[in-house]
């Protein structure tokens, strides 16, 4: 196997000196053109291809994002899509790394595409992290870093996120104007701030009608569903159980929804059931759940965007913040008053 031709072969064929070709393949003004049109063509004749990593290290750029995501389930994936789409019209390639919620795996990930030399980072924080110096680092060498879907306080950088107090609300409200009185909710991670948001815009909600919450009613589980499953077999067998049940993520949607099916409850009319994020499952099963939708595409794009401006802009881009809103979907597992509409309907 032939080795690949360099730029010392060049110089060797041409009888000139290896820093000449270099100034020729970088069009330097010192150099003859007689004598770079001689080595182009036999760079080209020969097939020569400029190592890549040293030219990185000359520019002190790779053109390589480091992202960092919890895990690949399908909002994240679609997030990922929404960046990768960006960054390829950007001239960028992005290395995609997973801590499957684990801060060890976490700061891992970190130093391995620390060591790939990317040019930045684009993060979304594990479930388990609750300290961020391994990030702090990274801000300490003015790497640009983004953080998207999980902001933290912790960490001041530009960030794109959902609403999330706001789904949170719409979601509550919804069942509240559904007649339910007794709404649970399946909580993330405490120290998660997208959980806390969620949970703020639920509290909101019951606020705003007058309904006092509950603490047995805030249940606090991994984004799991087995969990969520475990959760919800609680909840039901309670003396006074919930009416109706709010999950802030369709993963836990679906335990819930096993453990209701189980318990022999229906939805809408016995308990009703509203997740997060409304990921294709929730209307492929019977009942459709209901679901707070967030563009997930679109808030990927957002991030994508916006660590290219920081990538090139000199000003502290730290304090932006870019906030998407989220969209209620409704199914029948929350909709009570309108199968009461229909059947008065049928009947008359």
């Amino acid at each position: 196997m032939n080795k690949p031709a360099t730029i010392k072969d060049i110089a060797r064929h041409l009888n000139i000196s290896i820093s000449t070709v270099s100034r020729a393949m970088r069009n330097a003004p010192d150099v003859n053109p007689d004598t770079r049109r001689a080595v182009m063509a036999l760079s080209e004749e020969l097939s020569y291809q400029p190592n890549k990593l040293a030219l990185s290290l000359q520019q002190k750029q790779t053109h390589n994002i480091g992202v960092i995501v919890p895990n690949l389930d399908y909002v994240l994936a679609c997030m990922i899509r929404g960046i990768d789409e960006v960054a390829l019209e950007a001239g960028y390639t992005v290395m995609v790394c997973q801590s499957n919620e684990s801060f060890g795996r976490e700061m891992v990930n970190t130093r391995r595409l620390l060591d790939s030399l990317v040019d930045g980072f684009i993060i979304s924080v594990s479930s388990e992290t609750k300290v961020f110096d391994h990030f702090k680092k990274i801000q300490e060498k003015q790497m640009p870093m983004v953080v998207f879907d999980r902001v933290t306080p912790q960490l001041i950088a530009p960030s794109v996120r959902l609403d999330n107090e706001d789904g949170g609300f719409q979601a509550t409200e919804h069942l509240i104007e559904q007649g339910y009185k007794r709404i649970a909710i399946l909580a993330g991670p405490k120290n998660l701030g997208i959980s806390n948001s969620r949970l703020d815009g639920y509290l909101a909600a019951l606020k705003k009608y007058k309904i006092m919450p509950v603490e047995d009613l805030i249940v606090h589980c991994d984004f799991n569903r087995e969990y969520a499953y475990l959760a919800t077999q609680e909840l039901l067998s309670m003396k006074k159980r919930p009416d109706a049940i709010f999950t802030i993520s369709d993963r836990m949607a679906i335990g819930a929804m096993l453990a209701i099916k189980e318990k022999g409850l229906k939805m809408p009319q016995d308990i009703g059931l509203v997740g997060f994020n409304n990921e294709p499952v929730v209307s492929l099963v019977t009942p459709g759940i209901s679901s707070v939708e967030q563009p997930a595409f679109e808030l990927g794009k957002m991030a994508a965007k916006l660590f290219i401006e920081t990538m090139h802009n000199n000003d502290d881009m730290s304090a932006v913040e870019e906030v998407l809103k989220p969209k209620l979907i409704i199914r029948e597992s929350s909709q009570r008053i309108a199968i009461k509409t229909t059947r008065s309907k049928i009947y008359k």
